[in-house]
């Protein structure tokens, strides 16, 4: 039986709750209550949803000055949510800073620069050839297009591969964006458990004559550090591949991935806005690759050579917010900077949404679960009758709010 019970809602307004960390500026009331009866069905059963929001007003006093005020709606950096493919985007970000890291022993190294990965063991594998690449062997640039393209699994772990647990989670809590998080696994591959998984690949990086600029033999993860969160044991069943049913028992999630959503969007505001964060609490990136990874955020599949021909993926494949119940082309005049993700029932979009007509930019950030049989693995989510409308409609109702303000 469904876990969701639709009722009268005709007193929404005044049965949410929120805390907000300024008060003098509350916009729930006026953004939800222009929502449809499935989007206030939504969120007067919040927490049946594990729904959680964070929106973020970008105020400016001068071109060079501004102040992110943030509103959060029913969020809670303790309450677990599986983050699936969000995780791509702050390991996205640190590949690129490793780079740099390794450039400043050696010069040749970039971004563009050919990485071959070994393997010593299954379930590991090599990856000696990209043909997806325009050079035809893989590169920590092109993997990154490929994550912010179409969600690209294998980009991910080769970045997880060259990175290893302990510098992604290290990295990421000094600079103050993981402050109740943790990314401990490849995501989208089978044979890996929570011991395997601290293993990386060993990996070359090659100069253009073919010489080896670059090597690292295979690490193991010392990380040990996790977060602190509620309610990892979920659901009364799970499907089983392995022997192909289901299995009566609740899914654990406590040796899964996990990003509060306040730690996702501090990871993308630091990419969005860099200067507004201390230099130690930034990604040591240049200027041009700070705005090489914004286009690539925005840039739609079709702007890809080896994806414009492609029909799965039109403008909003990887844009739940706003467009994610369209296939529509999305209008020129809006950019979306953002990374979803979509797993187990969960859906979560991070985005700094800018309108170039109207002058108009802002930060939404949500998940949402819809599981309604609470079965798990099984691939029954209402994620086309519930949540991907939801959050196409929150989008839309905080973007019409901006507008209201003009």
């Amino acid at each position: 039986m469904m876990k969701y019970y639709f009722f009268a809602i005709s007193l929404l307004i005044t049965l949410y709750s929120c805390h907000d960390k300024y008060p003098f500026e509350q916009p729930w009331n006026k953004i939800f209550e222009k929502g449809s009866s499935l989007f206030k069905t939504v969120i007067a059963q919040k927490d049946q949803f594990e729904l959680q929001i964070i929106y973020t007003q970008v105020k400016r006093d001068t071109a060079d000055s501004i102040a992110l005020v943030h509103h959060y709606f029913n969020q809670n950096d303790n309450q677990y949510f599986y983050p699936a493919s969000t995780v791509k985007m702050p390991v996205a970000f640190l590949a690129l800073e490793h780079i740099n890291e390794l450039k400043k022993s050696n010069a040749q190294i970039n971004e563009y620069s050919t990485i071959l990965f070994d393997s010593i063991a299954p379930p590991q594998s090599s990856e000696w050839t990209d043909n997806t690449s325009p050079t035809g062997y893989p590169n920590v640039s092109h993997y990154i297009e490929k994550i912010f393209s179409v969600s690209d699994n294998n980009a991910f772990n080769r970045l997880y591969e060259f990175l290893g647990q302990d510098l992604i989670n290290d990295k990421l809590v000094e600079k103050g964006i993981f402050s109740n998080s943790k990314i401990i696994h490849r995501v989208g591959v089978s044979g890996f458990d929570r011991e395997s998984n601290k293993y990386t690949n060993p990996y070359k990086i090659i100069g253009t004559q073919g010489d080896i600029l670059y090597s690292q033999n295979e690490l193991y993860a010392l990380y040990n550090n996790h977060p602190v969160v509620t309610e990892t044991i979920k659901g009364v069943g799970r499907y089983d591949d392995k022997v192909d049913s289901i299995i009566n028992e609740p899914f654990n999630f406590t040796h899964k991935n996990f990003i509060s959503l306040t730690d996702l969007q501090n990871a993308l505001e630091r990419i969005i806005f860099p200067r507004y964060f201390d230099i130690d609490q930034r990604f040591d990136l240049t200027d041009v690759q700070i705005e090489w990874l914004k286009s690539t955020m925005s840039k739609l599949p079709k702007e890809y050579d080896h994806l414009k021909s492609n029909e799965e993926y039109y403008d909003s494949y990887v844009k739940f917010l706003m467009y994610g119940d369209s296939k529509e082309p999305i209008p020129n005049h809006i950019d979306i900077y953002n990374k979803v993700g979509w797993a187990y029932g969960y859906l979560t979009d991070c985005a700094y949404i800018v309108d170039r007509k109207n002058n108009i930019d802002f930060f939404l950030s949500a998940t949402i679960h819809v599981n309604g049989n609470q079965i798990y693995n099984d691939g029954v989510y209402e994620y086309d009758s519930i949540g991907i409308p939801f959050l196409a409609e929150l989008g839309e109702l905080v973007y019409q709010y901006e507008l209201s303000k003009l």
